[in-house]
């Protein structure tokens, strides 16, 4: 009987959070798009893989238009790629407020399935690409309260003092660091 004693990883990627800064870096350039397989395979390394999660708001055709339906399809191009590559898509809301669009529900559902997934043992660490100081609480929980380790990881520039601080270790990507996961658009 051989056993996998390999540590069990978990990653978490706030969608909307990831986007602008990645687009802050100047990626993915305009000819590319970012592979968030290839990315998650470079930060898991040796571990074992056991759930890879995408969270994002979903965007809906709120004004009839040929801008928004494009966005629409867009996303969900987008998301299916994701899907087929073995993301689960936490989906949340996008609410249109005046111009200002806002994304809800998000961030809690990442926090709770933080949450979840370390009370019901599914992973010894839980590698979080996100730089929202809202998933603190349930990050210190998972740490102090189930003994589990929380990656940070983040992005050169613009790191998040409070996710550094409060989890087991951090990773920052530069612009350098992330560009060899860009691969052309297809036409």
């Amino acid at each position: 009987m051989v056993l996998n004693l390999k540590e069990r990883a978990a990653v978490y990627i706030d969608g909307s959070n990831t986007y602008n800064k990645l687009k802050s870096l100047g990626l993915p350039e305009s000819t590319k798009r970012f592979d968030f397989s290839a990315f998650v395979s470079h930060i898991v390394g040796e571990r074992s893989l056991v759930s890879q999660r995408y969270y994002v708001g979903i965007v809906r055709n709120h004004d009839t238009t040929e801008k928004s339906e494009t966005l629409v399809r867009k996303q969900q191009q987008f998301l299916e790629t994701l899907r087929l590559s073995g993301f689960e898509i936490k989906p949340g809301k996008i609410m249109y407020d005046g111009g200002r669009i806002r994304e809800k529900g998000v961030d809690v559902k990442l926090a709770i399935d933080l949450v979840i997934g370390a009370a019901e043992d599914l992973y010894d660490i839980a590698i979080v690409i996100s730089s929202d100081t809202d998933l603190i609480p349930a990050i210190k929980y998972v740490l102090n309260g189930k003994n589990k380790k929380v990656e940070y990881v983040g992005f050169a520039g613009a790191p998040s003092l409070g996710m550094s601080k409060e989890c087991s270790t951090q990773r920052l990507f530069s612009k350098e660091d992330l560009s060899p996961f860009q691969f052309l658009k297809e036409n």
